[in-house]
């Protein structure tokens, strides 16, 4: 009788092991699975396609910089710009086309990307620049002048191309 006790004992726990290791078996790879979901659920933002480009010229009229960038000419596009971008090739950006050369102001709501903007008279001539803007600032950032396009690109960009006020767009 004590032997049977024996026996029954070990094969219990060897069924209560091998469930232990199932539970702790399926915890594991439901675990190693977790990540990946979150990855997919998580937000990537926006990517572009940047199918044009500009030029930045200096004073001589030589190109200095030559910028690829995704147009947002009409309301919707203009609107949305660079909201939700997480990340641009270093040579990219975005320009604004405007339908008249009035005053603009652009603010960063939504924007994680710190940018500079450049604004561009009507003639193509940089009329004002902020560089390294604040991501998510709702601060207004107006042109100063009379601007008819807003170039956006990554910050740091205007100062590490030698770009200022006063020098022309080629677009």
């Amino acid at each position: 009788m004590n032997l049977k006790l024996v026996t029954l004992s070990i094969q219990l726990t060897s069924m209560l092991n091998k469930l232990l290791f199932l539970i702790l078996s399926v915890a594991f790879l439901a675990a190693c699975g977790e990540p990946k979901k979150k990855d997919q659920t998580e937000k990537k933002g926006r990517v572009l396609e940047y199918t044009n480009t500009l030029s930045f010229l200096d004073e001589n009229g030589n190109e200095i910089s030559t910028l690829r960038f995704e147009k947002a000419d009409d309301p919707a596009e203009r609107n949305q710009g660079l909201m939700d971008v997480t990340s641009m090739p270093e040579d990219a950006g975005m320009v604004f086309y405007f339908d008249t050369e009035e005053p603009q102001s652009f603010w960063m709501m939504n924007t994680p990307l710190s940018l500079d903007i450049m604004y561009v008279s009507a003639d193509s001539i940089i009329v004002s620049i902020y560089k390294s803007t604040t991501p998510f600032s709702d601060k207004s950032l107006p042109s100063g002048k009379p601007a008819k396009y807003v170039i956006e690109t990554n910050a740091g960009y205007s100062i590490s191309n030698d770009i200022k006020e006063g020098m022309k767009v080629r677009f």
